[in-house]
């Protein structure tokens, strides 16, 4: 406990915020975790939801007091493209596995792709992979699967919004998925193997979203460490109050202080909205010092106190 002490002390102190990584290929989402904790001089960094090693695309992290309000983002809804690939089958259901079955005979046309993908749409129940950061008894699934032990893993129910193709060319279909969280893209085109009677797996997976969070948005390492040279690192960070779609909300003197001890203040007459409203109150000079909510009481009660450094 003292070390944790010491190196949180030693830390540089900076704003907090999110980012959005554009994670490249052939690293895990806790690489580049590692990465931005160098880049930006603090250990309070976390990633909002593993990308595979061999996707890419949006990996949004939270550095330092913003770890707290991870739990407040909105739904995070996934976006991606892929490609699948029919006629094979692997370990790992994408490429970067052991192949362990070829299709002999034909392969599906375009027309029995599209009729069916709408059998994929809305809920449906999906097993997870054994290559995955599931747990059982503690124990993730692919710490099991690289001993070479297959367990019995019970579906559950995903939710697919969209499922489109948007390019053919046998043996591969590029296909653009929007899910809900816990939906394996790997899962899916495995699944849609079976379903066509060839088998499948993923060759290829870019996230383009994750909730709130945009393709456009993301950076990669590189420019980064570009942004650190030139000093302005820290202006990448997005907002919480842009990151939670909620108001800013100022406040000074006694209530400000009150607020940082945890305790709840009056709303003024500048926050008259509906109970329930959410805001990040900030101080005077700019600085987010707690994520509020307005009670029935018509009281401001801190959810989480962000401080300084």
């Amino acid at each position: 406990m003292p070390r944790r002490r010491r190196s949180r002390r030693n830390e540089r102190p900076g704003p907090l915020g999110f980012l959005v990584i554009d994670k490249p290929p052939g690293v895990t989402s806790h690489d580049v975790v590692d990465e931005v904790r160098r880049r930006f001089g603090t250990r309070r960094v976390g990633h909002l939801g593993t990308l595979d090693p061999q996707a890419t695309g949006v990996l949004p992290v939270a550095i330092r007091e913003a770890t707290k309000l991870v739990p407040f983002l909105p739904a995070l809804e996934k976006a991606y493209v892929g490609t699948v690939r029919f006629g094979l089958e692997s370990d790992t259901l994408d490429a970067q596995g052991t192949i362990t079955r070829t299709h002999e005979g034909p392969l599906p046309d375009r027309d029995a792709v599209l009729a069916a993908l709408p059998e994929f749409l809305g809920e449906i129940q999906q097993v997870p992979p054994m290559y995955s950061a599931v747990k059982k008894d503690g124990v993730p699934l692919h710490r099991l699967a690289r001993r070479g032990e297959e367990i019995e893993r019970p579906p559950k129910t995903v939710r697919i919004d969209r499922l489109e193709l948007l390019r053919f060319e046998s043996p591969d279909a590029e296909i653009s998925v929007v899910c809900g969280p816990g939906t394996y893209v790997r899962t899916l085109a495995a699944d849609l193997g079976t379903r066509l009677g060839c088998g499948a797996l993923l060759q290829s997976l870019r996230r383009l979203q994750s909730g709130p969070f945009q393709i456009t948005q993301a950076v990669t390492l590189e420019q980064l460490d570009e942004d650190r040279e030139a000093g302005k690192l820290e202006s990448r960070l997005i907002a919480p109050e842009e990151a939670l779609g909620i108001e800013e909300l100022r406040l000074e003197g006694e209530a400000l202080k009150h607020l940082r001890n945890g305790g709840d203040v009056p709303p003024g007459d500048d926050f008259r909205r509906a109970p329930g409203t959410r805001a990040i109150v900030r101080s005077d000079q700019g600085e987010p010092v707690a994520l509020v909510e307005l009670r029935a009481d018509r009281r401001i009660w801190p959810l989480r106190v962000l401080h300084a450094g």
